[in-house]
């Protein structure tokens, strides 16, 4: 774990122990912070790849530049980071917003991905954009909770909560109590702004290496059909659903080991 400064900022960064399978950039979500444990570094995922993740800008240890953010400032960092590891190509997976920083990024740098994982998320565009978690900014923080959830997994609906009432209370406390760092308000709202305009649709058609995608056949942040519209872009990709939510990948164990699998092959 370390701090290093790249050319806009000071990225936080962790890697797992060196594996015969190689490094794997691993970019993550909305409102991601290293601290929140475990995450992507004791996954499955790092038995077979030395995982490295990052706090994205405005979140955990990485620093919060002034001004607003954009999608293209999020793939750079990415390029920027590699850049100061000396990495110059890499298998790169993208897990929802990360996903979108994902595709921004080989946009942007192609030469320096090898293969691709984009997981629960969304191109833009013609090919639908995630769910607006912005407006839930909006919302009270009991709404916003609800509203999260029921999002975040389809088949809670306000029937299903109405027969399960127990296992409501217990999905909404373990939700609220997931992650002990949160990330400050403006800089969550930062990142969800540039989120908002994302649109990398029509760039599909450029992207010419093994592509794995993965969704949740229940996600209703990156529904999928906006994971089929990627699918027909991307021609040499593979669609794969599984038993879950936008957490599909916490749901479905097939998932990670399936991401094993066509990393490995």
């Amino acid at each position: 774990m370390a701090i290093i400064s790249t050319k806009e900022l000071d990225i936080y960064f962790e890697r797992s122990a060196p594996r015969p399978n190689g490094p794997l950039l691993f970019i993550g979500g909305t409102g991601g912070d290293l601290r929140n444990k475990p995450n992507q570094l004791h996954s499955p995922l790092s038995e077979h790849f030395e995982i490295i993740s990052y706090d994205q800008r405005g979140l955990g240890q990485t620093s919060s530049p002034s001004g607003a953010y954009s999608m293209q400032q999020y793939a750079d960092d990415a390029a920027h980071l590699l850049d100061v590891l000396e990495i110059n190509t890499i298998p790169v997976m993208g897990v929802s917003f990360g996903g979108m920083v994902a595709q921004e990024f080989i946009k942007r740098h192609s030469s320096r991905v090898s293969k691709l994982v984009l997981a629960c998320t969304s191109s833009g565009g013609e090919g639908g954009s995630s769910y607006p978690l912005h407006i839930l900014e909006e919302l009270n923080e009991e709404e916003k909770l609800e509203k999260s959830i029921k999002i975040n997994d389809l088949r809670i609906t306000d029937e299903w909560i109405e027969q399960n009432k127990d296992s409501w209370r217990s999905i909404k406390e373990y939700t609220k109590n997931r992650n002990a760092f949160k990330p400050k308000p403006r800089n969550l709202l930062k990142q969800l702004l540039a989120r908002k305009d994302h649109n990398t649709y029509s760039d599909l058609d450029d992207i010419n290496i093994p592509t794995f995608l993965l969704g949740g056949k229940y996600d209703g942040i990156a529904p999928v059909l906006n994971m089929e519209k990627m699918h027909q872009k991307i021609r040499n990709s593979k669609l794969e659903f599984y038993e879950g939510g936008h957490l599909f990948l916490m749901q479905d164990a097939n998932a990670l080991q399936d991401i094993i699998n066509w990393l490995t092959h």
